[in-house]
């Protein structure tokens, strides 16, 4: 039979019945509104919660770690050679935490073809002052352009601006926290408190806040040579290389190679959040999970609706039987009109989802901890659209597939004898 005269006959099925055709386009569409919205929704906070952190961390960071010896002066002794030896309460020798040879570490990677990107950074702790007010301070010394592009620094400055920093030696980003305890404000002068003993005074071009409370109480930004300066150490003093890969996952062979290589200890990124990681595969599994169920609900919809239609058309299938329409015509008949149902209901599902979807990241959202978030994190990916009607069309076809064998398998005799 042709496919026009079957599609036809679709048609006039669903429009005598609208009602139920509706109801069925409306299972449809929620079901996938449903699932837009929860994906755009979920990954987008997730997303938020990944930036607030790994955009933050390098992919591979290299430092000096003080650990104990593994060879102890006992272990030269030619005596004690064969025997069995214990040394208890080893203490890690003491030693700078400068990285040797930095510099020259620094431009062998900057060339290196997997690297994006390498910042400089020197560690200096001690105290803010401000007049019988101490704090615990810790003092980073960084390339500040630099690390506003590849770390995102510019999205936590809540005052001021890095290049305000870049072009200040004397100036200091503080962490919003440690501010206001001090009463702080831009254009004051904060006195930086050294281990030593010695005094720096700097002044505040801005504000950091990260959303982490234990950091903006503590943290704050300098340029490589304000930190150079206030430990009394030369340009070539660097505590750690921070280094961008352009694909994340070569990080930890990455970190691997290069500790073994410049002898310095190494952290890639997936070890250094490995919780935070965890945490998020979860959250990703549950939405999946979620919105999965939701979409095979409506299928099940679906195919009640469909079901009883099969019933409601007893009489018509018997008609189509006996004026020649074979059992696969009428399958195909009951098949079509499940696509189209699916096809509308879908292509409805996604512009609800979306809409919905945009109104919730209208929302506004102040937190003194996210200062940069000013609406709800939504996730416009279009892969999520995709999926939804590809599955709509799917779960419509197998939806309407089974009624449909039901509905080959009608013998119009029986039919119309109980007529």
């Amino acid at each position: 039979m042709k496919f026009s005269v079957i599609l036809s006959i679709s048609k006039t099925h669903l429009i005598s019945r609208r009602k139920q055709t509706v109801v069925a386009a409306l299972g449809v569409t929620f079901g996938i509104g449903a699932y837009i919205i929860m994906m755009s929704f979920m990954t987008g906070l997730n997303g938020l919660l990944d930036g607030l952190v790994l955009n933050r961390t390098p992919h591979v960071h290299l430092y000096t770690e003080e650990v104990p010896s593994v060879n102890q002066p006992i272990h030269k002794v030619e005596k004690y050679k064969d025997q069995t030896k214990f040394v208890y309460s080893v203490k890690p020798k003491r030693k700078r935490p400068q990285i040797h040879n930095a510099l020259p570490i620094l431009d062998m990677l900057k060339k290196h073809p997997k690297v994006a990107g390498i910042t400089p950074q020197v560690r200096a702790q001690g105290f803010y002052l401000a007049g019988q007010t101490q704090l615990n301070a810790s003092i980073l010394g960084v390339d500040v352009l630099k690390e506003a592009d590849l770390y995102n620094l510019r999205d936590y400055i809540v005052e001021g601006s890095v290049l305000d920093l870049a072009a200040n030696d004397k100036g200091i980003i503080i962490g919003k926290g440690a501010a206001e305890k001090l009463s702080l404000t831009v254009g004051d002068l904060v006195q930086i408190g050294t281990i030593e003993g010695e005094v720096f005074p700097l002044k505040i071009v801005g504000f950091y806040q990260s959303g982490l409370a234990d950091i903006d109480d503590i943290q704050s930004y300098v340029n490589l040579k304000t930190a150079q300066r206030i430990i009394g150490e030369s340009a070539d003093y660097i505590t750690d290389l921070n280094v961008k890969l352009l694909d994340m996952k070569n990080a930890p062979a990455m970190a691997k190679d290069l500790g073994k290589q410049f002898d310095v200890a190494s952290v890639d990124i997936q070890t250094a959040n490995a919780q935070f990681d965890s945490g998020t595969s979860i959250r990703n599994m549950i939405s999946y999970a979620v919105s999965i169920a939701l979409l095979i609900v409506a299928g099940f919809g679906i195919y009640n609706i469909l079901n009883m239609l099969i019933y409601e058309k007893m009489n018509d299938i018997a008609i189509l039987k006996a004026t020649g329409f074979s059992g696969k015509d009428v399958r195909r008949i009951f098949i079509s009109q499940a696509v189209i149902i699916g096809f509308f209901g879908g292509l409805f599902g996604l512009v609800l989802g979306y809409l919905v979807s945009w109104l919730i990241s209208t929302v506004p959202f102040e937190s003194e901890a996210l200062p940069t978030l000013k609406t709800m994190p939504v996730n416009f990916e279009t892969s999520f659209y995709f999926i939804g009607m590809i599955f709509a069309m799917v779960s419509t076809f197998l939806a309407g597939y089974l009624p449909s064998k039901k509905a080959e398998r009608i013998d119009p005799v029986e039919i119309i004898r109980g007529q």
